[in-house]
Protein backbone atom coordinates (compact mmCIF):
# COMPACT_ATOMS: atom_id res chain seq x y z
CA UNK A 1 0.00 0.00 0.00
CA UNK A 2 1.10 3.67 -0.82
CA UNK A 3 0.04 6.83 0.48
CA UNK A 4 1.22 10.28 -1.30
CA UNK A 5 0.28 13.83 0.37
CA UNK A 6 -0.43 16.49 -1.73
CA UNK A 7 -0.81 20.44 -0.85
CA UNK A 8 -0.73 23.44 -2.67
CA UNK A 9 0.95 26.76 -1.65
CA UNK A 10 1.59 30.23 -2.34
CA UNK A 11 2.85 33.25 -0.72
CA UNK A 12 3.24 31.28 2.75
CA UNK A 13 5.57 33.68 4.34
CA UNK A 14 3.54 36.79 3.80
CA UNK A 15 0.46 35.41 5.23
CA UNK A 16 2.38 33.15 8.19
CA UNK A 17 1.29 29.95 6.86
CA UNK A 18 2.13 27.12 9.27
CA UNK A 19 3.31 25.36 5.85
CA UNK A 20 6.23 23.81 7.12
CA UNK A 21 4.65 22.03 9.96
CA UNK A 22 1.45 21.07 7.87
CA UNK A 23 3.89 18.90 5.65
CA UNK A 24 6.07 17.59 8.57
CA UNK A 25 3.12 16.55 10.46
CA UNK A 26 1.99 13.96 7.73
CA UNK A 27 5.27 12.93 5.95
CA UNK A 28 5.52 9.94 9.12
CA UNK A 29 2.62 8.59 7.28
CA UNK A 30 3.07 9.29 3.56
CA UNK A 31 5.61 7.36 1.14
CA UNK A 32 5.87 10.61 -0.90
CA UNK A 33 4.86 14.48 -0.62
CA UNK A 34 4.39 16.65 -3.57
CA UNK A 35 3.94 20.09 -2.63
CA UNK A 36 2.53 22.57 -5.46
CA UNK A 37 4.01 26.10 -5.19
CA UNK A 38 2.52 28.94 -6.54
CA UNK A 39 4.39 31.64 -8.05
CA UNK A 40 5.10 34.11 -5.15
CA UNK A 41 6.01 37.41 -4.04
CA UNK A 42 8.26 35.99 -1.17
CA UNK A 43 10.27 33.03 -0.01
CA UNK A 44 8.08 30.49 -0.73
CA UNK A 45 9.77 28.05 -2.59
CA UNK A 46 13.18 28.35 -0.83
CA UNK A 47 10.85 27.58 2.89
CA UNK A 48 9.40 24.58 1.00
CA UNK A 49 13.14 23.54 -0.31
CA UNK A 50 14.20 23.91 3.30
CA UNK A 51 12.72 21.15 4.81
CA UNK A 52 14.82 18.53 5.07
CA UNK A 53 13.00 15.31 3.56
CA UNK A 54 13.50 12.84 0.74
CA UNK A 55 10.14 12.13 0.42
CA UNK A 56 9.53 15.52 -0.53
CA UNK A 57 8.75 16.34 -4.50
CA UNK A 58 8.19 20.50 -5.48
CA UNK A 59 6.30 21.46 -8.59
CA UNK A 60 5.80 24.72 -9.74
CA UNK A 61 2.32 26.12 -10.70
CA UNK A 62 0.99 29.68 -11.82
CA UNK A 63 -2.09 30.69 -10.26
CA UNK A 64 -5.28 31.96 -12.62
CA UNK A 65 -6.52 34.62 -10.24
CA UNK A 66 -9.06 35.30 -12.22
CA UNK A 67 -10.78 32.35 -10.96
CA UNK A 68 -11.77 34.18 -8.43
CA UNK A 69 -15.71 32.98 -7.68
CA UNK A 70 -16.33 31.04 -4.57
CA UNK A 71 -12.13 30.39 -4.44
CA UNK A 72 -11.91 28.27 -7.62
CA UNK A 73 -8.78 28.92 -8.20
CA UNK A 74 -7.80 27.10 -5.21
CA UNK A 75 -9.77 23.84 -6.42
CA UNK A 76 -8.11 24.57 -9.85
CA UNK A 77 -4.64 24.40 -8.27
CA UNK A 78 -5.67 20.99 -5.86
CA UNK A 79 -6.59 19.43 -8.84
CA UNK A 80 -3.70 20.36 -10.63
CA UNK A 81 -1.30 18.73 -7.90
CA UNK A 82 -3.40 15.84 -7.53
CA UNK A 83 -3.19 14.46 -11.00
CA UNK A 84 0.65 14.83 -10.67
CA UNK A 85 0.86 12.43 -7.58
CA UNK A 86 2.65 9.05 -8.74
CA UNK A 87 0.41 6.66 -10.73
CA UNK A 88 1.07 3.18 -8.06
CA UNK A 89 -0.48 5.38 -5.61
CA UNK A 90 -3.04 4.00 -3.24
CA UNK A 91 -4.57 7.18 -1.48
CA UNK A 92 -3.97 10.49 -1.87
CA UNK A 93 -3.34 12.26 1.60
CA UNK A 94 -4.73 16.20 1.28
CA UNK A 95 -3.22 18.52 3.45
CA UNK A 96 -3.86 22.47 3.20
CA UNK A 97 -1.58 25.16 4.69
CA UNK A 98 -3.12 25.90 7.90
CA UNK A 99 -4.13 22.76 8.95
CA UNK A 100 -1.93 20.14 10.91
CA UNK A 101 -2.26 16.56 11.99
CA UNK A 102 -1.32 15.34 15.73
CA UNK A 103 1.02 12.66 15.41
CA UNK A 104 -1.18 10.96 17.76
CA UNK A 105 -3.35 10.02 14.98
CA UNK A 106 -0.49 8.53 12.62
CA UNK A 107 -1.07 4.92 13.40
CA UNK A 108 -5.13 5.11 13.25
CA UNK A 109 -4.17 7.15 9.82
CA UNK A 110 -2.38 4.10 8.06
CA UNK A 111 -4.32 1.07 9.69
CA UNK A 112 -7.39 2.92 8.16
CA UNK A 113 -6.27 3.16 5.10
CA UNK A 114 -4.79 -0.56 4.90
CA UNK A 115 -8.34 -1.28 6.27
CA UNK A 116 -10.02 0.13 3.80
CA UNK A 117 -7.43 -0.22 0.65
CA UNK A 118 -9.30 -3.11 -0.97
CA UNK A 119 -12.94 -1.97 -0.87
CA UNK A 120 -13.18 0.23 -3.96
CA UNK A 121 -16.67 1.21 -2.15
CA UNK A 122 -14.84 3.50 -0.24
CA UNK A 123 -13.84 6.46 -1.92
CA UNK A 124 -12.48 8.61 0.93
CA UNK A 125 -11.42 9.03 4.64
CA UNK A 126 -12.99 11.53 6.81
CA UNK A 127 -11.22 13.43 9.54
CA UNK A 128 -12.86 15.18 12.68
CA UNK A 129 -11.59 19.02 13.05
CA UNK A 130 -10.57 21.32 15.67
CA UNK A 131 -10.87 25.13 14.56
CA UNK A 132 -8.37 27.45 16.32
CA UNK A 133 -9.59 30.97 16.99
CA UNK A 134 -7.33 34.17 18.21
CA UNK A 135 -4.30 31.95 19.88
CA UNK A 136 -4.06 28.38 20.47
CA UNK A 137 -5.97 28.35 23.65
CA UNK A 138 -9.64 28.47 21.98
CA UNK A 139 -11.86 26.52 19.33
CA UNK A 140 -14.52 27.40 18.09
CA UNK A 141 -17.85 25.22 19.12
CA UNK A 142 -20.66 26.40 16.79
CA UNK A 143 -22.19 25.28 13.59
CA UNK A 144 -20.07 27.82 11.48
CA UNK A 145 -17.27 25.79 11.77
CA UNK A 146 -17.65 22.51 9.51
CA UNK A 147 -17.51 19.35 12.05
CA UNK A 148 -15.22 16.79 9.69
CA UNK A 149 -14.00 16.24 5.95
CA UNK A 150 -12.67 14.54 3.86
CA UNK A 151 -8.75 14.48 3.74
CA UNK A 152 -7.38 11.24 1.79
CA UNK A 153 -8.95 10.29 -1.25
CA UNK A 154 -8.60 7.33 -3.53
CA UNK A 155 -5.97 7.86 -6.16
CA UNK A 156 -7.42 7.93 -9.47
CA UNK A 157 -3.99 8.10 -11.60
CA UNK A 158 -3.83 4.42 -11.40
CA UNK A 159 -7.19 3.69 -13.17
CA UNK A 160 -6.98 7.14 -15.68
CA UNK A 161 -10.38 7.93 -14.34
CA UNK A 162 -9.96 11.39 -13.13
CA UNK A 163 -13.37 11.61 -11.60
CA UNK A 164 -12.82 12.95 -8.27
CA UNK A 165 -12.38 16.69 -8.45
CA UNK A 166 -11.74 19.19 -5.27
CA UNK A 167 -15.41 20.56 -4.55
CA UNK A 168 -15.87 24.31 -4.51
CA UNK A 169 -12.74 26.38 -3.07
CA UNK A 170 -11.77 22.82 -2.21
CA UNK A 171 -12.73 22.30 1.75
CA UNK A 172 -13.34 18.53 0.21
CA UNK A 173 -14.05 16.41 -2.63
CA UNK A 174 -16.96 14.80 -4.87
CA UNK A 175 -17.16 12.94 -8.05
CA UNK A 176 -19.16 15.35 -9.90
CA UNK A 177 -22.03 16.41 -8.22
CA UNK A 178 -21.86 13.13 -6.27
CA UNK A 179 -20.71 12.98 -2.98
CA UNK A 180 -18.11 10.73 -1.81
CA UNK A 181 -18.95 7.05 -0.09
CA UNK A 182 -16.47 7.77 3.09
CA UNK A 183 -15.50 5.79 6.14
CA UNK A 184 -13.91 7.15 9.34
CA UNK A 185 -10.02 7.87 9.37
CA UNK A 186 -10.07 7.76 13.00
CA UNK A 187 -8.25 11.16 13.06
CA UNK A 188 -8.54 14.63 13.34
CA UNK A 189 -7.46 18.00 11.94
CA UNK A 190 -6.31 20.76 13.98
CA UNK A 191 -6.64 23.59 11.21
CA UNK A 192 -5.15 26.83 12.70
CA UNK A 193 -5.90 29.22 9.76
CA UNK A 194 -7.74 31.79 12.60
CA UNK A 195 -4.46 32.14 14.65
CA UNK A 196 -2.40 35.07 14.22
CA UNK A 197 -1.60 38.37 15.69
CA UNK A 198 -4.33 40.43 14.90
CA UNK A 199 -2.71 42.85 12.28
CA UNK A 200 -1.17 39.67 10.45
CA UNK A 201 -4.72 38.29 10.72
CA UNK A 202 -6.01 41.28 9.03
CA UNK A 203 -3.24 41.18 6.70
CA UNK A 204 -3.83 37.70 5.12
CA UNK A 205 -7.71 38.32 5.04
CA UNK A 206 -6.89 41.12 2.51
CA UNK A 207 -4.11 38.92 0.65
CA UNK A 208 -6.39 35.94 0.37
CA UNK A 209 -10.31 37.68 0.06
CA UNK A 210 -8.76 38.04 -3.28
CA UNK A 211 -9.61 34.16 -4.18
CA UNK A 212 -13.74 34.74 -3.18
CA UNK A 213 -14.86 38.29 -3.61
CA UNK A 214 -15.04 40.39 -7.11
CA UNK A 215 -12.94 43.65 -7.37
CA UNK A 216 -15.98 45.95 -5.75
CA UNK A 217 -15.41 43.74 -2.48
CA UNK A 218 -12.22 43.08 -2.14
CA UNK A 219 -11.42 46.79 -2.45
CA UNK A 220 -14.55 47.41 0.64
CA UNK A 221 -11.55 44.57 2.65
CA UNK A 222 -8.72 46.60 1.18
CA UNK A 223 -9.65 49.97 2.98
CA UNK A 224 -10.94 48.73 6.16
CA UNK A 225 -9.10 48.91 9.53
CA UNK A 226 -5.69 47.04 9.81
CA UNK A 227 -6.69 45.28 13.01
CA UNK A 228 -9.19 42.32 13.15
CA UNK A 229 -11.06 42.24 15.93
CA UNK A 230 -11.13 38.57 17.27
CA UNK A 231 -13.87 39.70 19.66
CA UNK A 232 -16.54 38.97 16.51
CA UNK A 233 -17.32 35.31 17.37
CA UNK A 234 -20.87 33.47 17.92
CA UNK A 235 -19.43 30.25 20.28
CA UNK A 236 -15.83 29.49 21.62
CA UNK A 237 -14.87 27.40 24.16
CA UNK A 238 -11.27 26.51 25.95
CA UNK A 239 -8.81 23.85 24.28
CA UNK A 240 -8.06 21.76 26.64
CA UNK A 241 -5.49 18.91 24.83
CA UNK A 242 -2.18 18.95 23.32
CA UNK A 243 -0.96 20.47 20.48
CA UNK A 244 1.10 18.35 17.91
CA UNK A 245 4.52 18.39 18.34
CA UNK A 246 5.60 20.17 15.37
CA UNK A 247 3.66 23.18 15.93
CA UNK A 248 5.81 23.74 19.27
CA UNK A 249 8.20 25.88 17.95
CA UNK A 250 5.27 27.99 16.48
CA UNK A 251 3.26 28.45 19.93
CA UNK A 252 6.06 29.26 21.76
CA UNK A 253 7.00 32.37 19.56
CA UNK A 254 3.05 33.93 20.01
CA UNK A 255 3.77 37.38 20.33
CA UNK A 256 0.55 38.42 20.71
CA UNK A 257 -2.52 37.81 23.70
CA UNK A 258 -6.06 37.72 22.86
CA UNK A 259 -8.11 37.13 26.19
CA UNK A 260 -11.80 36.01 24.67
CA UNK A 261 -14.84 35.63 26.96
CA UNK A 262 -16.32 32.09 26.18
CA UNK A 263 -19.44 32.96 28.44
CA UNK A 264 -20.20 35.07 26.02
CA UNK A 265 -22.43 33.75 22.58
CA UNK A 266 -24.40 35.54 20.01
CA UNK A 267 -26.98 34.20 18.46
CA UNK A 268 -30.10 34.58 16.46
CA UNK A 269 -32.42 32.79 18.16
CA UNK A 270 -32.86 29.70 16.17
CA UNK A 271 -29.06 29.13 16.29
CA UNK A 272 -29.30 29.80 19.88
CA UNK A 273 -31.80 26.25 19.71
CA UNK A 274 -29.35 24.45 18.12
CA UNK A 275 -26.36 24.90 19.78
CA UNK A 276 -28.53 24.17 22.65
CA UNK A 277 -29.53 20.75 21.53
CA UNK A 278 -25.90 20.06 19.89
CA UNK A 279 -24.41 20.54 23.47
CA UNK A 280 -26.79 18.03 25.01
CA UNK A 281 -27.18 15.18 22.32
CA UNK A 282 -24.45 15.29 20.14
CA UNK A 283 -26.35 15.62 16.70
CA UNK A 284 -25.63 18.41 14.84
CA UNK A 285 -29.30 18.90 13.09
CA UNK A 286 -29.38 19.50 9.59
CA UNK A 287 -25.97 20.00 8.94
CA UNK A 288 -24.26 20.06 5.09
CA UNK A 289 -22.40 16.62 4.82
CA UNK A 290 -20.19 17.02 1.76
CA UNK A 291 -19.72 13.29 1.70
CA UNK A 292 -22.14 9.89 2.35
CA UNK A 293 -21.30 7.69 5.26
CA UNK A 294 -21.56 4.05 4.47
Amino acid sequence: MKISGFTIIRNAVLNDYPIVEAITSILPVVDEMLVSVGYSEDNTLELIRSIKSEKIRIVESEWDLSLRAGGKVLAVETDKALRQISPDTDWAFYIQGDEVVHEKYHEAIIESCKQHVDNQEVEGLLFDYLHFYGTYDYVGDSRKWYRREIRIIRNENKTGKHEIFAFRDAQGFRKGHTKLNVKHSGAAVYHYGWVKNPAQMKTKMKNVSRFWNDDTEWEKILKSEDIFNYGEFDSIKKFEGTHPAVMRDRIMKQNWKVELDISKKKFRFKDALLYWFEKRTGRRLFEFRNYRFI
